[in-house]
């Protein structure tokens, strides 16, 4: 027997069952994969609450998209996948388990030199930063504005944007400012005053604004920094993106991502495990919680500040 995470109604952390299923088969053009570890999203907690609209629940709903772990069965029609390969599932359904299956394409081949905890810290955060600092165009001699630099997100865009040789101004609460140092960022607080602090260390003005806060105080300053609203992008406020005049990415956003912008997060993938491979990516790990401790994995996430990814070890 499998053992899986799911909920039948939508509400607080406690409406997550951690139940017994029979094993999943391989699908002819999938696997199944042994999860050694499980990333929780802020995402999960949005959709499994109701604050992000799902659809109406008329079945129980497993939940979790990021995984890491060992491929344990191959189906018929797969080729170039063995049981006792090492993977990253990208996009799965129903992570938060101890067996999941999925299609072919979904695999990334893990390297030995990455752990479980933080090859499945990848998903979500780094792909979405690296698809988002591409779309907008961050690169060399770009000035970047990024709000929450201390989420997941903000610290992978971080480093990507510093990496390809951009000035990155990061917002986030003076006890993250040392971290954020380390990664390439020049901080500053939010709150009262952001625009003169960001003009004070930008003197030259900001090229690209990457939200990833969606507070009305994030975007306010982006919009008295940057005139051209294109270069403006939210993670967050996606529902209202179009109404601002901004682009969106996610955060509700009723805009599907284009072919394109797909395939730069399934790459972004291959960048980040080479880099970590090499020792020139980080990703901070908050905490890792054992299967059965779902619903304390929800409310750390939901605190806002977990202090880097919050994991699942089945």
């Amino acid at each position: 027997m499998a053992t899986v995470v799911q909920y039948e109604r939508f509400g607080g952390p406690e409406v997550l069952e951690v139940v017994q299923v029979p094993d999943p088969a391989a699908p002819a053009d999938g696997v199944v994969v042994d999860v050694k570890a499980a990333g929780v999203n802020p995402i999960d907690a949005k959709v499994r609450s109701g604050k992000r609209p799902s659809g109406e629940i008329t079945a129980p709903r497993r939940i979790g998209s990021d995984a890491a772990g060992i491929v344990s069965e191959v189906g018929a029609d797969v080729r170039g996948w063995a049981v006792g390969d090492e993977v990253v599932v990208r996009n799965a359904h129903g992570a938060y388990a101890t067996k999941l299956t999925a299609s072919a394409a979904q695999l990334v081949r893990k390297p030995g030199a990455v752990s479980w905890e933080v090859a499945a810290a990848i998903g979500v955060p780094v792909s979405t930063a690296y698809q988002a600092l591409r779309s907008l165009g961050v690169g060399e001699g770009t000035t970047l504005l990024l709000h929450s630099g201390s989420s997941s997100v903000g610290k992978a865009a971080i480093q990507f944007a510093h990496r390809w040789g951009a000035t990155v101004i990061a917002t986030a609460s003076e006890v993250n400012h040392a971290r954020l140092r380390e990664l390439g960022a020049i901080p500053v607080s939010y709150g009262p005053g952001l625009v003169d602090r960001v003009r004070a260390v930008a003197p030259a003005g900001i090229d690209r604004v990457l939200d990833v806060a969606g507070t009305e105080d994030a975007l306010d300053a982006s919009f008295e920094l940057v005139s051209d609203r294109s270069h403006i992008a939210t993670l967050v406020a996606g529902a209202r993106a179009a109404g601002l005049g901004i682009r969106a990415w996610g955060g509700g956003s009723p805009v599907p991502l284009t072919a394109e912008e797909q395939a730069l997060r399934a790459e972004g993938y291959d960048v980040v495990l080479d880099l970590l491979t090499r020792g020139e990516f980080q990703i901070d790990i908050a905490r890792a919680f054992p299967l059965a401790e779902v619903a304390e994995a929800h409310r750390l996430v939901e605190t806002g500040h977990p202090g880097g990814k919050v994991l699942l070890i089945p």
